[in-house]
């Protein structure tokens, strides 16, 4: 038998190796034992050696140690080693059975086959305590090559059965036989033995290794359970399902979350990275031979090499993050293109597998083959859809992950970068360019990661896609693809112009939440004035254009979607007319028809994918180019200051010269402190002063000289830099809390009071940039920062400058004086203030940027030089004290013959006692004031910026009495679904007919394409249509006519849609406005602006871009869908039967993923700000950071900011292919279950069975694509949600009433008001603030109302006014109650000047008159009178003049006049004057003063006073206490009666 065989292989068995008409052309199919045991058992094996590297590689790289034995690993060494004996018994018995003496030839067979397998084996048997030792839980490549032996040996057992029961009958048969079968039985025996072991190994391997006992990072509760997971469980997803079952019972928190992997964290990223990125950075350096060690991570610290370089070394050119970023992960990215190749070739495969199908089905009608080749061809088609999908999940988690690991990389050499940059470097970009480099360009790169690989897969879909193509249709081909190509520069036209439209709409989008942030930021003065309506016209105004921008993109997105719908029939039609058209023989038959049609549709992705890649890739390409710069820009000379502690003092600098980069700032300086001395450093502004304390810092770039300092630094800025932290965190700065020393320094540095007033105490959370603090109070945690640092040299820059007088002394004492706590400690104070000069060891003063004297205060007084000059300036600004005068006055007297010096003092003793201010002393005795440095006296000070400050302060005082505890309400954050009432409340505002018209049109639209198919399958199936050109040509015209249907109703489906959505967005943008608008003064008290800004911002824009794209796909996707359920059904019903379960699975999958989902998408963005804001702090506070040398610890926290992202990051990503692998698993069972009914349901019409199962196999992409897009509606139709919530808000009373209209145009005639026991509270469930105040003043008198803070002062003009309604008792006006008023009407009558002014961006007419109702000559007489038209007349504009947000480029005395203007243009009968408290100079408000009292001679004036000389001359007094009259009479009455407390107000203000 063996002697004539033919093949290699033949001789090799000893028999047959294929016999295809045994194994093909058959109804019993079956292979020849020798192929069943080369072939089915060398496959498995190959497969093994050839990724056996993969296993080496997940040893190397596995960070864990020791596996404890476990039954697991006893089992599978037991079952290794059993494989081992049988497969060395094989070989022992065939040497022993077979050659030699016996009958039994010994075969090729014999002897390798047993070999082969046993080295496989043993080769896994090594790996088995391998994996333990290096703590590998779980092998793919071992769990694949058993899952393949196994399978692959199934074939043999039913040869062997079926040999067996030959054999029995043969035995039965009781014929003496010659044959010996004793060889057959054993190899019986022994396959099936080993069979089973097979089983049992793939089982084992189903499961993972215990834990190890060695890890590298310490492993939690939480830990990810990915890392136990087996091969299996990851492929799957598996162990994602607690997260997802977790997430759908409750919504996630942030607790729920897993720990890192710790491969993916900063610590383990970071050390690869700057390996890489330093050898990178020599590379560029000639000259530089010496070699570093890897990059450590000594106490979490990674070196980064500066590529600037020190000066000498010679530069090549820039150091680019590229090459350490391939080399970093190019790793994994390569393993991840790998299984994108094996996926395109897979997704070819499936339309040679449709062919196949569509040839079985033809067959049944003339010569029908075995059913075994249908079920075979269904098979077949859904493991090539389910090896797709499985790899696929895989390379797409590779590449999020490579993404992820790329974006902490650059995150944290930005960050580390940022710590070290020089000021030339900050000066060239703001710290909002710098952190974008972290949000947008390193999340740029992140994005892109997951569709690299198309820049070669997509040219390789498309080249292969045609090769086939051309095989079906030949050079016809060429005229579908040409129009493919020629959609594109169509469609990039397109793109173009909605990408302008697009940034003109970002325009006006800007415009309008600029505008209403400044209307939301004034919405008081607005209400106090009436002027609503004029600025939500002006609102609408830009709404419109920003809606007819939105119109036109709609229009141009219409017309892309309606190329690209049309595009794959258009490429069609084309192709086949060609085809038909250019030759007879040219026939279309099913199989071409179809398998072209899945062809154009796999070439379909790639072709819109590489245009909008080649853009990103070039967006990407400037982001690399920007991270570039940054990376490789200047950073500071770490050497620049010098640590000598030979040298004599702690601080000196010799001979220096600093730049701030460009020219030279600081020459000639020597300075030196002693040890335990202070010394102050003065001049005029921009003489230098702060420069010299950041020449010791290393903060300038030294030219020439020498620095030195001796030992640890502390350093106070002149802005304090306050981070968003608790009060406590901000002070210890990362120190270990020590009460008793703690508590110390908060007395020194007066915190006491402060913290006493804040809601939580010193564990008060401060808001970014300490939002909530006044400037004094952020200086003085600055100041108590450094002195509980208890270093040895202190900076001080101006650390008084921004405190009240008082509170500055005390501070002096405790902290900074000779007495203070530093008193030991070397100390350089920056200051302007005269008054501590005596008591410092030495003064140096600076002049134009050179020291022109040092000595002690007597020396320099008595030089007469720029000191001397120092003081007089300084006398003469007139912001000194009358205490702190008098105390220079006497230390100059001391020091003898300085007599033009005393006379400035004299001059200037009398100016201070004329300005004291009345208010927040006068009730309350000045002593319990003075130990706070918050509600202190509001003393005049002209430095401008601060004097708010502490009005900030006194009024939270006011706000703490009124609010106990929270004002602002935190903002829910909306979990779990959304109601349907809100999706109710958006189709009612899309319009009933848009939404029913645009369901309707997507219905046809399927309906045309349904029928284009059919018609389709007919005209292939039709044998006629050869015969007869006339029959063919109706046949095209009729599909061109369904393919014109599905064109046009397509276009008119997403216009509808698209403008439905605007028209809604409208809509809801108009509600929105309207009713914010008509809210009532106490909700924005307790709504933050931003989170009102947010809605007119963020949430308008969902509703206008991001909701209606959503809505046209998800409509489209459900449509297809149900289209392929019933192409599916048409052609084969019974697959009705299983849509039920599959759906069911579809909803489940769906559900779980949606609740999971959402969940986490909102906790990643809420994790992902905090790394950018703190990012932002980082580089403001630079140099803090650096001269406290913390930058460690901030590197730390932020690497903790970065992980704690990931940690929501990642599991999101998961859920994402979670998912799309469930999702896509029902669509593959659809793909099987169509294609099985196909064949086994004796379906006869082979184009309907292409129909469906062409239909089937594109319906993966569209389930997948419909979850994540009802998902993402979900997420988005919560902006739906937030801006109906703020449509149902509580509204204050109506403007407008029908009975306003019969009172008198110039009403109120007399100006009487009368308050009737009236009383008010701010809020619901506050105290009240006026309890029953009662009295009348009559028409034309001036009344003054004083009172200390919080005596309800402007309470009572809030209430005049309706800002707050009454809670008792009534006000009238001229007899008529004003409750009973729109509140229009009543606004629209009253004048009032409020204490701040507040100006809107706009033309300068717009801010005095915004109807447009008055006159040029008013406006520009009210202009006269306010003395400020000379000012207008010198502006080119005149009035037309911009004013810039908020007033900002006029001074505080002209706005001040301009809010006069405004009242002089209204003049009614009613004037309120609520004075402004310390930001007017004297000469704006004696301007202001004489105006009122001639112009508003006639009308009755309410003034609330701050000044006390302000009131004297009016008619009456009002005195509020606790909000109660406790005085009501005439200025004269009260001073001539020194009990009244109106009389001990003007002794403290020095009146009498």
């Amino acid at each position: 038998m063996a002697e004539d065989i033919g093949s290699p292989m033949d001789r090799f068995c000893g028999s047959t190796f294929w016999n295809a008409t045994e194994t093909w052309y058959t109804n019993n199919p079956d292979f020849t034992p020798c192929f069943e045991q080369t072939a089915l058992v060398w496959m498995p094996c190959a497969f093994y050696w050839a990724f056996v590297v993969f296993d080496f590689y997940y040893l190397k790289a596995s960070l864990d140690r020791n596996i404890p034995w476990n039954k697991l690993s006893v089992s599978k060494m037991l079952v290794n080693l059993g494989l081992l004996v049988i497969t060395a018994l094989d070989l022992i018995m065939a040497l022993v059975k077979k050659g030699g003496d016996s009958e039994l030839p010994l075969y090729d067979l014999d002897v390798w086959g047993p070999i082969i397998k046993f080295v496989t084996f043993l080769l896994i048997f090594i790996f088995i305590p391998l994996n333990r030792k290096y703590g590998v839980q779980t092998s793919g490549c071992q769990f694949i090559f058993w899952f393949l032996l196994t399978v692959l040996s199934i074939p043999r057992c039913r040869t062997e059965v079926r040999a067996a029961a030959d054999r029995s009958k043969i035995d039965d048969s009781q014929q003496p036989s010659e044959s010996d079968f004793s060889w057959e039985e054993y190899m019986y025996v022994s396959f099936f033995v080993s069979f089973t072991l097979y089983c049992c190994m793939l089982l084992l391997n189903c499961f993972a290794d215990g834990q190890p006992t060695q890890t590298k990072y310490q492993r939690g509760e939480n830990e990810i359970p990915e890392l136990s997971a087996s091969f299996l469980s990851r492929i799957t997803y598996q162990w994602f399902d607690k997260m997802a079952l977790k997430g759908y019972r409750n919504p996630l928190e942030e607790k729920h979350l897993w720990d890192l992997r710790p491969q993916d964290s900063c610590s383990e990223v970071m050390p690869i990275f700057a390996y890489h990125w330093n050898q990178n950075v020599r590379k560029n350096y000639k000259g530089r031979s010496k070699t570093e060690p890897k990059a450590q991570f000594s106490n979490g610290n990674v070196t980064f090499e500066n590529p600037h370089g020190e000066k000498t070394g010679r530069k090549k050119g820039m150091a680019s993050i590229m090459p350490p970023i391939y080399k970093s992960f190019g790793g994994v990215f390569l393993f991840g293109a790998l299984m994108k190749l094996i996926t395109d070739t897979l997704t070819f495969a499936q339309p040679q597998v449709l062919s196949l199908i569509i040839g079985f089905v033809e067959d049944q009608r003339t010569d029908p083959q075995p059913e075994w080749k249908g079920i075979l061809f269904s098979v077949t088609l859904f493991v090539l859809a389910a090896a797709q999908t499985f790899i696929l999940g895989q390379y797409f988690h590779r590449m999020f992950i490579v993404g992820l690991r790329i974006r902490t990389a650059l995150i944290n050499a930005i960050y580390r970068k940022a710590l070290r940059i020089s000021n030339a470097t900050k000066k060239e970009s703001t710290v909002g360019e710098i952190v974008n480099l972290m949000a947008v360009d390193a999340q740029r790169f992140m994005e892109l990661t997951t569709y690299l690989n198309m820049i070669w897969s997509a040219p390789l879909q498309i080249g292969l896609a045609l090769y086939f193509l051309w095989q079906q249709l030949g050079p016809s081909v060429l005229a579908g693809l040409a129009v493919m190509i020629i959609l594109i520069p169509v469609n990039g036209v397109i793109a173009s112009r909605i990408k302008t439209y697009q940034i003109r709409q970002m325009k006006y989008k800007d415009e309008r939440v600029k505008l209403m942030n400044e209307v939301l930021s004034g919405i008081k003065v607005l209400k106090l004035y009436a002027w609503e309506p004029s600025f939500e016209k002006q609102v609408l105004d830009i709404r419109d254009k920003e809606i007819a921008t939105l119109r036109s993109t709609a229009y141009l997105n219409a017309s892309t979607s309606f190329l690209w719908s049309c595009a794959p029939f258009l490429v069609s039609l084309v192709t086949f007319a060609t085809y038909v058209l250019t030759s007879e023989a040219n026939q279309l038959s099913v199989e071409k028809v179809f398998v072209s049609l899945a062809l154009f549709d796999i070439m379909k992705i790639p072709l819109t994918v590489l245009p909008m890649l080649t853009v990103d890739i070039a967006e990407t390409q400037v982001s690399v180019k920007r991270i570039n710069k940054f990376l490789n820009s200047e950073e500071l000379d770490p050497n620049s200051v010098l640590h000598d502690s030979s040298k004599p003092h702690p601080m000196s600098i010799e001979n220096g010269e600093f730049s701030w980069g460009d020219e030279i700032t600081l020459r000639n300086i020597n300075i030196e402190v002693r040890k335990s001395n202070l010394v102050a450093l003065v001049g005029t502004v921009g003489s230098g002063k702060s420069s010299v304390v950041q020449a010791f810092l290393g903060e300038m770039e030294k030219l020439a000289g020498v620095v030195n300092t001796v030992g640890k630094m502390a350093y106070v800025p002149q802005q304090a830099w306050i981070q968003n932290a608790t009060v406590r965190d901000n002070i210890l700065f990362g120190q270990q809390y020590d009460r008793k020393r703690y508590n110390k320094v908060i007395d020194a540095c007066a915190l006491r009071a402060d913290i006493d007033i804040l809601s939580a105490g010193d564990l008060t959370e401060i808001g970014e940039k300490g939002i909530n603090l006044s400037g004094g109070q952020k200086q003085r945690i600055s100041l108590a920062r450094a002195v509980y640092c208890d270093a040895d040299l202190y900076l001080l820059d101006d650390p008084l400058s921004a405190v009240d007088s008082h509170v500055g002394k005390h501070i002096f004492e405790e902290v900074i004086g000779p007495k203070g706590l530093l008193a030991r400690k070397s100390r350089i104070l920056v200051t302007h203030g005269v008054t501590f000069l005596p008591q410092v060891d030495s003064i140096y003063v600076l002049k134009m940027g050179e020291i022109s004297e040092s000595g002690t205060f007597d020396q320099l007084v008595k030089n007469k030089g720029a000191f001397a000059d120092f003081i007089i300036q300084h006398l003469q600004d007139g912001n000194a004290e009358e205490e702190e005068l008098n105390q220079i006055k006497r230390q100059i007297s001391s020091t003898g013959d300085v007599p033009e010096l005393l006379g400035s003092v004299e001059k200037a003793i009398k100016l201070a006692r004329t300005e004291s201010l009345s208010d927040s002393i006068s009730v309350t005795s000045a002593d319990s004031l003075m130990g706070t440095g918050s509600g202190g006296s509001l003393r005049r000070r002209t430095r401008r910026q601060n004097s708010h400050d502490s009005v900030a302060s006194a009024a939270s005082l006011k706000k703490k009495q009124e609010v106990e505890g929270k004002l602002i309400e935190t903002e829910k954050s909306q979990t779990g679904g959304v109601d349907f009432a809100v999706y109710k409340h958006y189709i009612k505002s899309v319009g009933i007919f848009l939404s029913v018209a645009t369901l309707v049109l997507n219905f046809v639209f399927q309906a045309f394409q349904i029928g284009s198919n059919l018609w389709l399958t007919k005209w292939a199936n039709d044998e006629n249509v050869g015969n007869d050109t006339g029959l063919r040509d109706m046949y095209l015209g009729v599909y061109g006519a369904f393919g014109f249907g599905q064109v046009i109703t397509y276009f008119f489906c997403s216009l509808t849609l698209a403008l439905g959505c605007i028209f809604c967005s409208k809509e809801l943008h108009e509600r929105l406005l309207h009713f914010v608008f008509r809210w009532p003064m106490e909700l924005f008290d307790t709504t933050p602006l931003g989170r009102i800004v947010n809605r007119f911002s963020k949430d308008v824009d969902t509703v206008d871009n991001a909701l209606p794209m959503l809505w046209r796909m998800v409509i489209s996707q459900a449509f297809a869908v149900l289209a392929t359920i019933v192409v599916i059904s048409m052609s084969t019903p019974i697959f009705l039967a299983v849509i039920v379960p599959i759906a069911l699975l579809y909803y489940f999958a769906q559900r779980f993923y949606v609740a999971t989902s959402r969940q986490l998408m909102r906790l990643e963005s809420v994790s992902r700000s905090p790394i950018y804001s703190h990012f932002g702090e980082t580089v403001t506070g630079a140099p803090t950071i650096r001269a406290y040398n913390v930058g460690d610890r901030f590197i730390e926290e932020s690497d903790a900011k970065v992980d704690k992202n990931q940690v929501c990051k990642y599991p999101s990503v998961i859920a994402n292919r979670w998912l799309a692998i469930r999702l896509e698993m029902v669509g593959n069972l659809i793909i099987l279950f169509a294609s099985l009914f196909a064949v086994l349901g004796g379906q006869t019409d082979p184009g309907l069975v292409g129909l469906s199962v062409s239909y089937a196999l594109q319906v993966t992409q569209t389930l997948n694509w419909l979850v994540r897009m009802s998902s993402d509606i979900e997420t988005n139709i919560v902006s739906v949600e937030r801006i109906k919530e703020y449509g149902e808000t509580k509204q204050e009373a109506a403007w407008e009433l029908e009975q306003d209209k019969d009172k008198p145009k110039h009403w109120p005639e007399e100006g009487r008001v009368e308050f009737q026991n009236f009383q008010v509270r701010y809020r619901e469930g506050l105290d009240l603030v006026l309890r029953g105040v009662s009295f009348n003043i009559t028409g034309g008198e001036k009344v003054g109302i004083v009172g200390r803070t919080g005596a309800g002062k402007s309470s009572l003009t809030l209430a005049l006014f309706r800002i707050i309604e009454s809670a008792g008792g009534r006000i009238m006006i001229d007899g008529v109650d004003i409750a009973g008023m729109g509140l229009h009407m009543l606004r629209s009558r009253l004048t009032i000047i409020p204490q701040d002014p507040v100006l809107f961006s706009g033309s300068l007419r717009i801010n005095l008159d915004p109807f447009e109702i008055k006159t040029d000559d008013e406006i520009w007489k009210a202009l006269e009178l306010s003395h400020l038209k000379s000012f207008v007349k010198s502006l080119t504009a005149g009035l037309n003049h911009e004013i810039a947000e908020g007033g900002e480029n006029l001074s505080v005395g002209q706005r001040q006049l301009v809010c006069l203007a405004r009242a002089l243009l209204r003049k009614t009968k009613l004037l309120v004057l609520d004075e402004a408290t310390a930001a007017v100079d004297l000469e704006t408000d004696d301007l202001i003063q004489k105006t009122i009292r001639t112009e508003f001679k006639e009308c009755t004036v309410l003034t609330i006073a701050h000044r006390l000389n302000t009131i004297l001359d009016s008619d009456k007094v009002i005195v509020l206490d606790k909000g109660q009259i406790t005085e009501f009479a005439s200025p004269t009455e009260l001073l001539d009666n020194p009990k009244s407390a109106f009389y001990s107000m003007a002794k403290d203000a020095n009146l009498v």
